[in-house]
């Protein structure tokens, strides 16, 4: 049996910078399996770390490379954008999530770890949104 490919949020890369142990230590379990992440998440975690943070360039540089050496990481391509677009339309989702989504399917990911996005949706048949904090989280999912 082959290990599920996954894809993480910018939300569960933050917790790794977490005061609560919980879901820091949840956090890198699941990302020390490995998986990827788009340039997106990379942006968006270099601002939450700059603007609520108040993270230095330097950290954050630091905690980005830590990440890319972990992770693979998925570039921003006109695919992702259209189909992003096209996920958004059909879920009813907003765009910057329908793109994260949309950068999982293309680097061939059966999972993406989210707290936002709505825990056990499918996505296109062949890619399941994962909260990792919930409760009762079956085995399958661990």
């Amino acid at each position: 049996m082959t290990a599920e490919k996954a894809f993480f949020d910018t939300n569960i890369l933050l917790y790794l910078m977490s005061e609560d142990d919980h879901k820091a230590n949840r956090a890198e379990a699941i990302i020390g399996k490995g998986g990827c992440v788009s340039v997106q998440v990379l942006n968006e975690v270099t601002n939450v770390a700059r603007r609520k943070l108040r993270m230095s360039w330097s950290d954050i540089s630091d905690f980005i490379q830590a990440i890319t050496h972990l992770l693979n990481v998925e570039d921003l391509t006109m695919a992702s954008h259209e189909q992003g677009r096209r996920i958004a339309e059909r879920y009813q989702l907003s765009v910057y999530d329908a793109m994260i989504l949309s950068s999982a399917l293309l680097a061939g990911c059966q999972t993406v770890y989210s707290e936002d996005l709505q825990d056990g949706m499918v996505i296109d048949a062949s890619l399941t949104i994962v909260n990792p904090f919930r409760q009762n989280t079956s085995q399958s999912h661990r």
